[in-house]
């Protein structure tokens, strides 16, 4: 006797979903999570590790590496609710584990970005995406790491694995998950109408006021480091910078939590961007110092891609409000 069909996606009988699960929206949200994720493993722990000299290499590529993993366990066992979940102050969410089977699978939501008139009535809804709650734990996941990672990049070749392994968990629960809930997740930012595309603040400011603020505490590097700061592996700086620019697609396409026009506009921004910074510094280069630059091209490319972060799809996003 022939074994009975086994339920799957093309089966005749299609096994029940949600009626709000949106598979196209939750396909896209996982996609961007990756690319997020790319940015950061390999993309930046090659960069790091090829762009400092070579004594530094492996500390600098570890240090990313290290930010990216404590941050997932953080993240899940408390930071995820704390910069997403209920409001228990203006600034901060209250703490709680997003690692239970009825949490990840419901609804992702929002519960703070509920806005109540002044007499308490409910004036526009939670907002709510198409897709499981698990899916928005491993998206924010990837935003908050490659903040760490980025933020990393400040003190390469100035402070030891030990002291970076303590500062990562600390910063990320007292520093990103206040940033974060304040704009994204219904904090007081949030309801004053503070608009953030995907990180102006909660990613790139955060990050690089925290690692300016950092490097002046820890102190310069050494003198000999400071005269002479070549890349050790220019090739490999070269292919960190495009998985960054490559994953930068995840990073602002993922910001309106839907593949929608706005993620479209802002993923062309995106490039058009980037592009753009990497031939204007190629040419400052010529013009400034005689020759192009393949550390100044890199250097652009990147400025291009945060410039534009937190306004990349805003022109679509305004007229849609």
């Amino acid at each position: 006797m022939a074994a009975p069909p086994q339920p799957g996606p093309y089966a005749p009988d299609l096994p029940a979903v949600p009626a709000w699960l949106n598979k196209g929206d939750n396909a896209w949200q996982l996609t961007a999570a990756t690319f997020v994720g790319i940015q950061s493993m390999p993309g930046l722990v090659v960069l790091y590790g090829s762009i400092v000299k070579k004594k530094w290499a492996v500390n600098s590529a570890f240090m990313a590496l290290y930010a990216y993993a404590s941050t997932l366990i953080v993240w899940v066992l408390v930071g995820f609710r704390m910069a997403f979940g209920d409001r228990l102050l203006p600034f901060w969410g209250k703490a709680g584990p997003a690692l239970a089977e009825g949490f990840l699978v419901a609804r992702a939501s929002f519960p703070a970005t509920a806005r109540r008139g002044a007499d308490g009535a409910l004036v526009a809804p939670r907002t709510e995406p198409y897709y499981p709650e698990a899916t928005l734990v491993l998206f924010e996941f990837e935003m908050a790491a490659i903040t760490l990672v980025l933020l990393a990049g400040s003190l390469l070749g100035r402070m030891n694995i030990r002291a970076w392994m303590a500062f990562t968990p600390l910063w990320l629960l007292l520093s990103y998950t206040i940033c974060a809930f304040s704009l994204w997740g219904g904090g007081f930012l949030y309801h004053w109408g503070v608009i953030d595309y995907s990180g102006g603040y909660v990613v790139h400011l955060s990050s690089g006021v925290a690692g300016f603020t950092a490097a002046y505490w820890v102190g310069p590097r050494l003198k000999s480091d400071r005269e002479r700061f070549a890349p050790n592996n220019i090739l490999l700086m070269i292919a960190g910078g495009g998985l960054l620019w490559l994953g930068w697609a995840g990073f602002n396409g993922g910001a309106p939590y839907a593949p929608d026009i706005t993620a479209s506009v802002a993923v062309l921004n995106t490039n058009v961007s980037a592009a753009t910074s990497l031939l204007t510094w190629t040419c400052l280069d010529v013009i400034f110092f005689g020759k192009p630059s393949v550390i100044g091209a890199v250097q652009g490319m990147m400025t291009g891609l945060v410039c534009v972060t937190a306004g990349a799809g805003n022109n679509i996003l305004l007229l849609e409000l």
